[in-house]
Order: structure tokens, then C-alpha cells, then sequence
């Protein structure tokens, strides 16, 4: 097809704004699906996001719409809102030429429309503010219009108003693409250049690499080449995403379409590479992405040890699939063999626990999270670390800095005292206040990122009533007086159970875990004391009470010596037990520090 007939664009917007169904009625409207074949949020083929209503990965779908008797393809990339996933717009963003910027006519503009569009204008791509849900009874489409119109400059009666959900108006929204996106660039004569936005595994055709064709085209299977990567593929199959796989056995410059590559080794090519042809390759690559910095680790164990080469092999063909997942071996004391994983934040975190037990069967036990610390010792040498094990001995920092991150929060003006409470409670600090309009306020404040990542996002939607929303970055370290909290089950520390707290937070933190463990803990024939430590000092105990059988039921009267004796011998047997008793620890125990915000 002629380069000026293609148009390739994204849906961006905050999380519930209405992308997913959006796409669903641009799917019906230009027969992509069928009337039997379609059903909501077609988009969302995962399993989970289907459950959790949300969009997890960004998916691609071509489109052949007819407008004013000339034919179009239209590449449309659906992507996800939430703030975990941001590098999943990034990288679809970079596949396009414009962006339908989606806002939801009772809420407004909120945190993740704004850093979406910032994300798009960065790329200079065209933006076509649409705004959706005008059948709701809290609708404002004309005050929403009016806020878009301060934000983009875009004349208020120009923005399209739809309902994605009842199809309202939704052709508008094509129309506005073949207008204001402009075609993509690019030289179909010259060097194969197809640059890889997303991959995923089959076990039939190997590594599956979604690209978007920058220069020259593919015509039938000849033998390709990753460019950074240097690996050799010889194709099995090219084509297009209608959303399913459809074989056509060529692509151009301009298409966005998939390569099934027949790589068995999902190390053999990257998100980000540039394919070209092996015979004759072009002169550089593409820039590609740059990578992401995860921001929330933890430690992952199977439950088996036996396990570890499965979860090894689910964890590679996982990180095809989701590109900011950051990986290395790791082994503790408590749980064996594991890997240190790297998450962009908790819900992120979430979803790949939830993805390994049920696409791969696993069962995992996760540690407390962490963020990653910067030490320096008393030598002058500097340590990033990201484990609570790594921490070296006291006597040998110097000090420790944390990661703090600038919080931006859109919210209605009743809830800002909630907010600052939630706020202050976590060591932030007000930057600034910036009120929208007479109803609704921007708050701006800086946060410790330990103190963001665990329930703090579940904690803003309970106290605003879902009406706030929130975005993050991350601003540099600051100096704190952080310091290691130990958990000793039977006198013995579990490397799993150490997290790393403010010295402010330690006592209240392990006064807690000490009281969790010993509801979860089960008794054992010995008594077990479990403690909480900074260093070497105890700051906090409890006991697990022993379980113990009645020595002296068959004792009917008779000399109290005897009934000593026996009592006597079954002391001495339960002190030999604790000395080479060893406590098995519930994956409970483990979950429990993820969990102590939910009793506060």
C-alpha cells in the first residue's frame, strides 16, 4: 500500500479513561472483528487483564478503513494506563506518528493523561484530544473541553465527544486520524530496517518479534539478522495483527506487523533491536529504547527447590514478553536458590507473581520488597544495594542515602487534609499546590520511594474515594538513618524476613512483625522465640508457645515424686528437641511484611 494511505497511532490516557473499549468500537466500526468474534475489551487477551480490568501490555491491530473513496490501513497500538506500566506506552508511542489522547468527561484531565501526553509531545507525535463518556449522568464535556483547550491550545468546540461504550460519535475519532496523523516516513527501496517494539514466546514458531518496519520491506522469508544482538533467524512466517495472527507474506516500510522468527532461545533477541536482512544488512540500527531502571526489587524462591530450573526457563521467556522485568541469581539461607528480581513498582510486582503461577504453573514465594539504597563506607567506596543482605556492618558505613521521588496528585478539594495526613505520616514534604479550578487542586510533593511503593497508591484511592490520581518520578538520593531489621525465628536470623527500615519506623515495624509471625508460626513440641533485631540488640519478643502432651493423665494419686519425675523427663526431652529442632516457616510468614500497612 502507498506510504501516504498508512496511518500509525496510539490511545493514551489515565487508567479507566476508556481505551480499551475505544478500540473495541474502532474494530467494529472498520470489520476488523466480526459481530460473532467480538466481545469487550478485545484488546485485553491476557487472562489477567481481563479479571483485573485493566491493560497490562500494549497489543497492535491493523485496520483498513474507507474514507471519502480512497483506502486506508490504519495501525492502531492499544496501551495500557497504569502507572507501572508507563515503558509500555513509551514504546508503543515510538512506533507511531500520532496519539488520541482520551479523557473521561466526569473526571478531567488526571496524573497519567498528563504524563502520556508528555511522554507523546517529547516524540512530536500529532495529538488528537477526544473526550469520552458524555452518557454519563456526571458528565461535563464542556468544562473538560475547556481544560484541554488551556492544556493543548486545541479550540474546545474542535475536540470530539463520544461514547466509546455506546458508540456515539466514535467515527469522528478515524476521521480526525486520517486528517491530523501524518503518514510515516520512510524509504521502501532502501535496507531492511524493522525495529522490535514487543515479542512474545510460542512453543510452535519460537520467538514471535512484533515490529514496525522503518525502511525497505520483506517480501517471503529470507534469513534476517538482529543487528545488536548479531543473531542469524531464518523467518517462518510474516504478517500482519488483525488482532490475531494473519500471514502475508510481506511487509514495508511504513506496517506495523509480526515476524515469526523460529528462535528457540529467548536470549537471542532484545525489545528495542533493529532486524535486517542477513545478505544485505543496513549500515546502523536503530536507536531503540533506552532501558528502564527498575525501582522496587525482591527476592523470588520456588516453593520446591527441585523447581529452580522451571522457574529459571518461565522467567526468561517472561522477560521476552515484559521488557522492564530486570533479573540475577541470588541464594539465601532461609529459602535455597532464587533470583533478585527488579520491578518499575508493587503492582508491576503483583502481576508478575500472578503471571508466573498461572501461565507457567509455578508456585513462588515472594520476600518483602525493597528499593535500592546508595552506601557509603567508611573507606569512601559507594554500594548500590537492593537487598537487605548486601547491607554491609554497621561499623563500616559511613551513611546511607535513599531514592526520593517528586508525587504529583489531581485531586478535588475536599480531600487535600486526607492526603496531607497520608503524606506527612510517610516522611514526605509539600513542593507545591496548584489549584485546576474552583473544584480540583495538583499537590506536588516529595516522597522517600520506600515509603511510596508499599500500599501507598491503595492507601490515596481509599481516603479520596477513587477520585485522586497519581504519578512519579524519580528525583535522586538524600542522605536517611536507615538501619536493618533482623527477624530471628529459634535464635536464628531469616535472611528473607530482613528489611531495611528508618530508625523512626523500626520499633513500631518489628513490634508488628514479631506479632504477625506468631499468629502465623505453628506450634511446635518446643517452645520458639521469635525476635526482632537491630545489630545486636533485641527490640522486640515473642514466644510460640510449646505444644504439650499431658505426662501425667495415667498418674492416678500416688507419691508427687513421681509425678515430678516424669515432668522433670519431659523437660529434658523438649530442651534436647529445641536444640536440634528446626522450624519450618509458612510462605505466610514471608507475605505478612508485604502486608503490615493493611492493619494500620
Amino acid at each position: 500500500m502507498n506510504l501516504d494511505h498508512i496511518r500509525n497511532f496510539s490511545i493514551i490516557a489515565h487508567i479507566d479513561h476508556g481505551k480499551s473499549t475505544l478500540a473495541d468500537r474502532l474494530l467494529q466500526l472498520t470489520g476488523t472483528v466480526t459481530e460473532r468474534e467480538m466481545k469487550e475489551q478485545l484488546l485485553d487477551s491476557m487472562e489477567l487483564e481481563r479479571e483485573k480490568g485493566v491493560t497490562i501490555k500494549a497489543s497492535a491491530v491493523r485496520m483498513i478503513y474507507k474514507h471519502q473513496g480512497q483506502e486506508y490501513e490504519i495501525n492502531l497500538i492499544d496501551t495500557p494506563g497504569h502507572v507501572d506500566f508507563t515503558y509500555e506506552v513509551k514504546r508503543a508511542l515510538q512506533a507511531c506518528e500520532g496519539a488520541v489522547l482520551v479523557v473521561d468527561a466526569s473526571q478531567g484531565i488526571q496524573a497519567q493523561t498528563m504524563a502520556h501526553l508528555f511522554a507523546a509531545l517529547e516524540l512530536d507525535l500529532a495529538i488528537i484530544p477526544v473526550i469520552n463518556k458524555i452518557d454519563l449522568p456526571a458528565a461535563m464535556p464542556d468544562d473538560v473541553a475547556q481544560e484541554i483547550e488551556e492544556l493543548l491550545g486545541v479550540p474546545a468546540e474542535d475536540i470530539p465527544r463520544i461514547s466509546a461504550k455506546n458508540g456515539v460519535n466514535v467515527e469522528t475519532v478515524l476521521e480526525r486520524v486520517i486528517q491530523e496523523v501524518p503518514p510515516p516516513q520512510g524509504d521502501v527501496n532502501a535496507p531492511l530496517r524493522a525495529l522490535v517494539f514487543d515479542c512474545h514466546y510460542d512453543p510452535y514458531k519460537g520467538v514471535i518479534a512484533y515490529v514496525r518496519i522503518v525502511d525497505g520491506q520483506i517480501q517471503g522469508t529470507p534469513s534476517l539478522l538482529a543487528m545488536r544482538k548479531g543473531t542469524r533467524m531464518e523467518p517462518l512466517e510474516v504478517g500482519v495483527l488483525t488482532p490475531s495472527l494473519f500471514k502475508t507474506g510481506h511487509l514495508h516500510a511504513g506496517e506495523v506487523g509480526y515476524i515469526a522468527t523460529g528462535l528457540k532461545s529467548v536470549q537471542d533477541l532484545d525489545v528495542g533491536d533493529t532486524i535486517t536482512l542477513a545478505e544485505s544488512p543496513a549500515a546502523e540500527p536503530l536507536p531503540g529504547y533506552q532501558p528502564m531502571k527498575p525501582m522496587v526489587f525482591a527476592g523470588l524462591y520456588p516453593s520446591n527447590p527441585d523447581d529452580y530450573d522451571d522457574l529459571r526457563d518461565a522467567l526468561e521467556k517472561l522477560r521476552l514478553n515484559d521488557a522492564a522485568l530486570v533479573y540475577e541469581p541470588e541464594t539465601s539461607q532461609a529459602l535455597g536458590f532464587g533470583f533478585r528480581l527488579g520491578f518499575l513498582g508493587l503492582f508491576h510486582m503483583e502481576i508478575v507473581q500472578e503471571r508466573l503461577e498461572r501461565e507457567y504453573g509455578l508456585d513462588i514465594i515472594f520476600t518483602a520488597p525493597s528499593v535500592a539504597y546508595r552506601v557509603v563506607k567508611t573507606d569512601g567506596t559507594e554500594l548500590i544495594i537492593d537487598s537487605p543482605a548486601e547491607l554491609p556492618e554497621p561499623t563500616e558505613v559511613e551513611r546511607i542515602e535513599e531514592p526520593w521521588c517528586e508525587v504529583h496528585i489531581f485531586t478535588p478539594a475536599e480531600y487535600i487534609g486526607p492526603i496531607m495526613d497520608l503524606v506527612t505520616k510517610r516522611r514526605g514534604e509539600v513542593k507545591n499546590q496548584t489549584w485546576l479550578d474552583s473544584k480540583r487542586v495538583e499537590l506536588t510533593y516529595m516522597m522517600p520511594l520506600a515509603e511510596l511503593i508499599v500500599d501507598f497508591y491503595n492507601e490515596l484511592k481509599a481516603r479520596t474515594r477513587g477520585y485522586a490520581s497519581m504519578d512519579y518520578s524519580l528525583e535522586g538520593y538524600r542522605p536517611a538513618d536507615m538501619v536493618k531489621l533482623d527477624i530471628l525465628v529459634n535464635h536464628q536470623p531469616v535472611d528473607a524476613l530482613s528489611v531495611i527500615v528508618h530508625r523512626d519506623d523500626a520499633y513500631p515495624k518489628g513490634q508488628k512483625l514479631v506479632s504477625k509471625m506468631k499468629q502465623i508460626i505453628p506450634r511446635q513440641m518446643f517452645t520458639v522465640p521469635i525476635q526482632a533485631a537491630i545489630g545486636n540488640k533485641v527490640i522486640s519478643r515473642a514466644n510460640v508457645k510449646a505444644l504439650r502432651k499431658d505426662v501425667l493423665s495415667k498418674c492416678y494419686g500416688g507419691d508427687v515424686s513421681r509425678k515430678r519425675k516424669l515432668l522433670e523427663k519431659q523437660k529434658a526431652g523438649k530442651k534436647r528437641m529445641k536444640m536440634v529442632g528446626s522450624v519450618e516457616i509458612p510462605q505466610e510468614a514471608f507475605m505478612s511484611v508485604l502486608r503490615l500497612g493493611d492493619e494500620d
